[in-house]
């Protein structure tokens, strides 16, 4: 009952994985996750998801750099991780481990030469410039015994040229999706942000369509009242596309991949199926085995 694409659902039935260890280098206060995602993991059917009180506990550099009073998103974030780290460990087919304040400084190989184990130094966070929280290495190491690792140090918008760019939160300066100039505050006429280079980076799916849609809604405000260009914009975006050999999906288009992958997911009981190559999202005949 998922909408999950079956090459997916095969990869993740065959998978011989049973924890996953997710090493963080700062505190719980500046991971960059949403309250809904971290309770979706806690309530994962089959996985025993854990955390450790004194990772999550709110320390003073933290509390210090999330104001008076403290960002309620924040304090809500830290009372989920804290239920899960206070509630008792569960006999379940798969483990999620999540630690703070640790970094890997060293891979090392198995008996076989593959991955090992990952060598990761316990870390304690100062006030750094501009109120940012920094991690500093202590001298406590341990090891974290594993067969794979996979790197994940995040995202960060980089400039566009001839675009505003706030450097120090990584994106365009915007309202409501309308870029403004970074030192006038103006709005800058055609030009539109939408999604983490919009906002940073967080969030889920959930969290990008209204976003998408908020941007979407100010460019039509914008073509309806005339700017930059009316309808002429539009016309310069279609020929530009058609000089370049894109295939553009339109909303109609849309709507037939939308009912197509509901059918085809109603004859056995699921959302839908996902189409999930070229070839048969535009109805062509799959090639030969």
């Amino acid at each position: 009952a998922t909408d999950v694409a079956d090459d997916a659902l095969e990869a993740l039935r065959a998978s011989r994985v049973r924890e996953v260890v997710v090493l963080a280098r700062r505190g719980a206060a500046q991971a960059a996750f949403t309250v809904p995602e971290i309770r979706e993991l806690a309530g994962l059917e089959g996985v025993d998801a854990t955390a450790r009180t004194d990772e999550v506990a709110f320390d003073d550099v933290s509390r210090a750099a999330a104001g008076d009073p403290p960002d309620r998103e924040t304090l809500r974030k830290l009372e989920a991780l804290a239920e899960i780290a206070a509630r008792p460990s569960a006999v379940r087919p798969r483990r999620l481990t999540l630690r703070f304040k640790v970094s890997p400084v060293e891979i090392l190989p198995g008996s076989d030469g593959r991955v090992g184990a990952v060598r990761v130094v316990r870390n304690v966070l100062r006030a750094g410039p501009g109120g940012r929280v920094v991690s500093e290495p202590t001298s406590s190491f341990e090891t974290v015994p594993c067969g794979l690792v996979l790197r994940s140090v995040g995202y960060r918008g980089v400039p566009v040229a001839g675009a505003p760019f706030d450097d120090r939160r990584g994106v365009v300066p915007n309202l409501a999706g309308r870029v403004i100039d970074s030192a006038s505050g103006a709005v800058v006429p055609g030009l539109y942000a939408c999604g983490w280079i919009k906002r940073g980076p967080s969030g889920v799916i959930g969290t990008n369509k209204p976003d998408a849609a908020e941007t979407a809604a100010v460019i039509l405000a914008d073509l309806r009242a005339g700017r930059p260009r009316g309808r002429g914009a539009t016309d310069a975006i279609d020929s530009a596309l058609r000089d370049r050999g894109v295939r553009v999906v339109r909303w109609e288009d849309w709507l037939r991949i939308d009912r197509s992958e509901r059918e085809r997911g109603s004859a056995t009981g699921r959302p839908r199926v996902k189409l999930t190559t070229f070839g048969e999202l535009l109805g062509e005949p799959a090639a030969p085995a």
